[in-house]
């Protein structure tokens, strides 16, 4: 029998978990309905053959499970050999817990691949499917893990269930351009500042890593996860689930156990029971090392793995830690100001002024902040902080217009500042007269500090966002993606912002 869970909110988590959650939260939402019809469910899974000879290990029902996801270019049919993998994600399930514990394995990792030798994880896919995957993460990096199912999704999966669900509004840190007629890369042109992405570009986005690392593309996928979530909910689930099952049938590869209705039931029971958790995003303990002439490894610890391996399989119970808020005192809003601390920043009201006046006339009050993190810098099409190919007129700055589902129009800008290009490490100043954009739904918590109700929103104890709200318009400081800038100066840029 199926278990009834409560009305929750239906979770969209990333990328190529993506396909998961979505017949995952579709199996929560329909079993509230009384609509849940595992055989269908099970004929659009069998649109794919299962993976031959899964290394599994199936779950009692009512137990945790742990879930790898694979995102791939793998053409159903095809040889791994020809098929390459950039996403490894492992998915923690537990009913018990207050969150669903989501880690990425870089595809950069070194390791020994068993019969290959000394190669990047991602090579032990294309050698031997996700089977030598599995074997090979479990000898190099996680002895302990064993793995409940395998969910292998392809970019065409992606693509189409980016677009089914309407696209994602995402908060793009700075100019992304590559011209793959030049480089090899794949081709990509998109421009800094919040906007919604659609298939082809949400796909080139979440995969970008000409001019960064693994470790900033892991950081995008992930934050691919929050930016979904907060857009995506049961209703939309519901509405769409038999256009979204088709399309996960059609692009996915799951072990047998997902092919029968036992196993497709025991997961949806437990899912049902996670889907109000809260996602607990679990970092790789991850060495970027200095690249070479033919390649750039990731190294990690085997100290650190374990620690963190237990960290992920570990149930929480108490709920959300505020640790962001803890690094600027605790509390829901408050009257008063808080304690204002600006150690690490620097003045810089020249550039901002000059950033301000380079937008032009944008429809709307233009706000930069006082001061910069110590060693940035604004990205500018007449400076080379940031890397040439990628400016261009009206990028940095950027003024334009920024659409909401239905079309309607609001003027907002974007200034994107450098820490560090060579890391990928870009955080912006992003302003607009759409005072309720997806991406603010959920803060933290709401500070007063310099006089101004700071709206404050973080993942894994760092702060992601802070906006203020005016009447009219909203403001955020935007971290980078790898969250380098700490917590108190996150506040001090948000609380400092000047017109």
């Amino acid at each position: 029998m199926s278990l009834l869970p409560r009305n929750r909110r239906g979770s969209l988590w990333r990328f190529f978990i993506a396909a998961v959650l979505i017949i995952c939260s579709t199996a929560a939402a329909t079993a509230v309905a009384g609509l849940l019809q595992f055989k269908q469910i099970g004929q659009d899974f069998n649109v794919s053959p299962s993976i031959a000879g899964a290394q599994v290990n199936v779950p009692q029902p009512g137990n945790p499970q742990t879930i790898l996801v694979i995102g791939s270019d793998h053409r159903i049919g095809d040889a791994f050999t020809n098929a390459r993998t950039d996403t490894m994600l492992l998915i923690r399930l537990n009913g018990d817990s207050q969150t669903i514990n989501v880690m990425s394995i870089p595809r950069d990792l070194q390791v020994t691949i068993p019969g290959v030798g000394v190669s990047k994880l991602n090579a032990a896919y294309s050698a031997g499917g996700p089977n030598l995957l599995i074997k090979t993460i479990r000898a190099n990096v996680f002895p302990d893990l064993h793995v409940n199912h395998i969910v292998d999704v392809n970019f065409g999966g992606f693509q189409a269930l980016v677009n089914a669900i309407g696209c994602v509004y995402a908060d793009v840190d700075h100019r992304y351009y590559n011209n793959t007629l030049y480089t090899g890369y794949s081709s990509i042109d998109i421009q800094p500042g919040y906007q919604k992405l659609c298939g082809t570009d949400a796909l080139a986005f979440v995969r970008f890593r000409h001019t960064d690392s693994d470790l900033v593309r892991n950081a995008r996928q992930q934050d691919f996860i929050r930016w979904a979530k907060d857009q995506y909910g049961v209703a939309n689930i519901v509405a769409n689930r038999d256009t979204l099952l088709r399309i996960f049938g059609a692009h996915t590869q799951t072990d047998h156990d997902l092919h029968t209705g036992n196993g497709i039931e025991n997961l949806f029971n437990l899912v049902a029971f996670s889907a109000g958790h809260r996602i607990r995003q679990v970092k790789f303990p991850a060495q970027l090392q200095p690249c070479t002439l033919t390649s750039c490894f990731v190294t990690g610890d085997t100290t650190a793995e374990a620690a963190v391996f237990h960290t992920f399989m570990s149930a929480t119970h108490s709920g959300p830690v505020k640790a962001a808020a803890k690094t600027i005192g605790g509390g829901k809003k408050k009257k008063g100001t808080t304690k204002l601390s600006t150690a690490g920043l620097i003045a810089d009201t020249q550039d901002g002024r000059s950033q301000a006046a380079a937008l032009g006339h944008v429809g709307m009050p233009v706000y930069f902040p006082k001061l910069l993190v110590e060693g940035s810098n604004y990205c500018s099409s007449l400076t080379t902080y940031c890397p040439l190919e990628t400016a261009s007129p009206g990028s940095y700055p950027r003024a334009y217009r920024l659409r909401d589902r239905h079309g309607h129009p609001y003027p907002a800008y974007r200034m994107t500042i450098v820490l560090n290009a060579l890391l990928g490490q870009y955080y912006g100043v992003q302003g607009t007269t759409w005072t309720n954009p997806p991406l603010l739904s959920t803060p933290l918590e709401t500070k007063v500090i310099n006089g101004r109700a700071l709206d404050i929103y973080e993942q894994g104890g760092s702060i992601t966002n802070v906006a203020w709200h005016t009447h009219g318009a909203v403001y955020w400081i935007s971290n980078t993606l790898t969250t380098d800038i700490p917590n108190r100066e996150m506040i001090a840029l948000a609380a400092l912002l000047t017109r």
